[in-house]
Formats: structure tokens, sequence, C-alpha cells
């Protein structure tokens, strides 16, 4: 579900990177990238985003970065992905016709990432990316880098070396929704019969259909076990050697050829425009979120300062007036914060519709409210302390409420939505622990009473 942008903002430019990168490819690749290039410079730039959420997000920003540079070069990257030991760097040092990259026995011998440019591929600026394991025990790091790394990475190899277990396939569903290219490459197929390769492939393909398009399954051997070579010599001796068969990687070099040619830089493009819009989304709901704490704060700032115009102005009615200007003057706050400014006029409007549904949800609350202003009147000042913390009290909690139903409006646009205000003050009465509420502002309401002048 797409994350809604704060009031005020317009649709983010990396949405429309991605849906050029989804246009046909006949377009032309360098449209797409020149498109995902101008969407990840505006995010980058946007004047709109606070410092707080940069900082939140800066991770994120970072890699928006790598991507660029990414784009402004023109390279492609291709990752290897999966399990450890399944064979993913003896792969890469097959398609690169050199050994590059680190094999060994040991168990998770690949610790960081690792690149290296592949000039098999005759457009150039290919790099074959390395990555740790997915499963390595005690490994989270490494398996975070091997996720990030394959997110900014423009083809996938999803390398197994048999059926996927469960960790395999749980991480082939995600990489394969942040991707447009993945191909699934079953490795070390030299182990296995030849009815064997094509039952296990049979497996495989049932398996991930309607995970991965039809076709994304290449059969390979990197690095083929070595086998026992018995000669004979002239004089009927026979000595054994050890050799290792030449890596079999025909068929991926051409499929990955073939995506290469047909898709590179569109590939790089809409990678780039698929994670920008995901970033896009990630700021609009850090924006909000911080929108919503300077809220809270602004709503409990009101909240005591009308308790306590309500609990302790001695005068019968002038407390409710007191309440409903500071009800107004909040909201006229909030719409600041939500970039929706509101008049005077337009808030008194919103604080009237939300009252109206709180009296019909709360009516005895407000009773209660009604009652302990004129008891305030005739008890001679005697229980002034009791009732003027009761009303405050009171009235603390019905301008949280209304702060509450007034902020989600603005952060909907100025729109109820479904159901209207009675169905958005209900949630929030729902939600909200009243006891615990109505306590909070006793105590609040105590504490500001004993820092004042000693009631008469």
């Amino acid at each position: 579900m797409r994350a809604a942008w704060p009031p005020g903002w317009s649709r983010p430019a990396a949405d429309t990177a991605t849906e050029a990168a989804e246009a046909p490819e006949s377009e032309g690749g360098a449209r797409h990238l020149a498109l995902a290039r101008e969407s990840l410079r505006e995010l980058l730039e946007d004047p709109r985003v606070p410092e707080a959420v940069r900082e939140g997000l800066a991770e994120d920003y970072e890699r928006v970065r790598r991507l660029l540079d990414k784009l402004e070069e023109g390279t492609v990257h291709v990752a290897v992905f999966g399990r450890v030991s399944v064979g993913k760097s003896a792969l890469l040092n097959a398609l690169l016709g050199a050994e590059r990259f680190a094999v060994s026995p040991l168990h998770g011998e690949t610790r960081v990432s690792a690149h290296a440019q592949w000039d098999a591929f005759d457009a150039g600026g290919v790099y074959l990316i390395d990555t740790p394991g997915i499963n390595e025990v005690d490994g989270a790091e490494r398996a975070r880098l091997a996720h990030d790394v394959a997110a900014e990475s423009d083809v996938v190899l999803f390398v197994v070396d048999g059926d996927l277990t469960e960790v395999e396939f749980e991480a082939l569903k995600q990489v394969a929704g942040e991707h447009a290219a993945v191909l699934l490459v079953l490795n070390k197929v030299d182990r296995y019969t030849a009815d064997e390769r094509e039952r296990l492939s049979e497996v495989l393909a049932r398996r991930v259909a309607g995970v991965l398009p039809e076709g994304r399954l290449v059969l390979a051997s990197g690095r083929p076990a070595e086998r026992v070579r018995v000669r004979v010599d002239a004089e009927g001796r026979e000595t054994e050697t050890l050799e290792r068969p030449a890596a079999d990687i025909s068929a991926l070099e051409e499929r990955l050829w073939s995506v290469l040619e047909a898709e590179g830089k569109t590939l790089a493009a809409l990678n780039a425009g698929l994670f920008a819009g995901r970033l896009s989304e990630r700021v609009a709901a850090r924006v909000l979120e911080v929108k919503r704490e300077l809220g809270e704060r602004i709503i409990r700032m009101y909240c005591l300062a009308k308790g306590v115009a309500v609990g302790f102005n001695p005068l019968p009615g002038a407390d409710l007036v007191a309440a409903v200007a500071l009800d107004v003057s909040m909201v006229v706050h909030l719409g600041r914060v939500y970039g929706l400014p509101l008049s005077r006029a337009e808030a008194g409007r919103l604080v009237a519709v939300i009252s109206g549904q709180l009296i019909a949800l709360m009516g005895s609350a407000w009773a209660i409210n009604l009652a302990a202003s004129l008891l305030k009147l005739g008890s001679g000042g005697l229980s002034t302390i009791a009732t003027g913390t009761a009303q405050g009290a009171v009235a603390w909690y019905a301008t949280y409420v209304v702060g509450q139903a007034a902020e989600r409006y603005l952060a909907a646009g100025k729109s109820w939505g479904e159901g209207g205000p009675k169905r958005r003050v209900r949630e929030i009465l729902d939600t909200l622990d009243r006891d615990s509420l109505l306590r909070e502002a006793r105590e609040e309401l105590l504490a500001r009473l004993r820092r004042a002048p000693a009631q008469e």
C-alpha cells in the first residue's frame, strides 16, 4: 500500500520515474536513465524534507547518492545472491574467466561484498558483485549487507545448488519483489545425472511459479568437482590424477547477455526508480511522524493551558469561553504544523463539529464539567481545589480528543474520510484510556496548583 504524502506535498518525482521505467523498451533506455537521474536529484535536494527526517533516513539517502553515481556513470550491476557455499564466487570467476573472487572450502568465506568489471559483455560498464551468504551463522550483518547490495543491483543471480530451502524461498520472494530481473541459477549441476537434473529443474520451476516469470531458471556449473583421470602408458602402467573439468556457464552467459542487451539501461533506471519510490514513501511516513510528534506536544500544551483556565477560573461561564478560545487557537496552530493554515473562523467551525460529536458520544462527562462549574460558585471557595481540579481534568481530556480529531482531519488533507467526523471521534475515544488520561490531567493540574499562589 502506497504511503500518503503529507498535505501540501506534490506527488514525488520518483513515482514518475518508476512509471517511465515501466514504459516500453522502444522508448529508449537513455530516456529512462535521464528521468531516473532527475527523480533521484529531486529526492536528494527536496527542501521540504526536515533535517530530522534526513538524519533518520541517512543510510537510505546515502544509497540514493550511490544509485545516482551509478546512473551518471551508465553502469549496470549484476549481483549474486544466495546461501553460503552454493558457489556464488566460483560462478562469478567462471563468468570473468579469472580468479577474482575468493573461493574456499571454508563455510562463509565471503564476508564483504566485492565487485569486478565484466569485459565479456560488449557494451561494457557491467560489474559483477559478490555478496556474503544469507544464512551464515551469527552473520546477521552479512545477510543485511547481501540484501542491501542486491537492492542496489540491476540483475540478481539467485544461486542455489539443489531444491529450495525455506530460507532460500523466502529470500527469493523478497529479492524478486524488489527487482525486475532475477535469474534463478541452479549451480553445481555436474553433481547430478541427466535424469536428476531434469527432475530437479521441474521441481524448481513449480516452486517459483508466481514468484519469477517463466524461463528464469538457468543451469550452470561454475566450478565442477575434481574427477579422477586414469592414464595408461605404452607399457600398460596406470596412473591416477585429479582434474577439474571446465566450467559450464554457456547457458547462463547467453541468458544474461540477452537480458542486458534488451533492457540493461532500463533495468538500471527501473531499479533506481523503484528504490526512490520506496524511499519517497518512507520520507512521507517519517514527515507525518515528525508532524504528529510536534502535534502531540502542541495538543498537550493546550490541554494543560485549558485545564488551568477552566479549573481555576473563579467565574462560572468564563471558563467555558476560555475553553473554546483555547481549542480554536490549538487547531489554528496544528493547521500551521501540517502546512494547511486555517483562519480562526475555519478553526472555530472545525472545533464546533468535533465538539458536537464529542458531546453526543460523551454527554455524561460534559454534564460533570457543567455541574462542577456551578459547584465552584456555590461552595464559597471551600471546594475550589477539588472541583476545580476535577473540572480542569475533564476539560484537559476534552481538548486532547479535539486535538487528536483535528490532527487526523489535517493529516488526511482536510478530509474526514469514510464515516465522517463521528466515526473519527469514536475511533479516538475507543483507543484512549480515559481513566489514565484523566488521572494524568489531574496530576498535572495539581502540580501546577502547588506552584501557584495559595488559594484564599
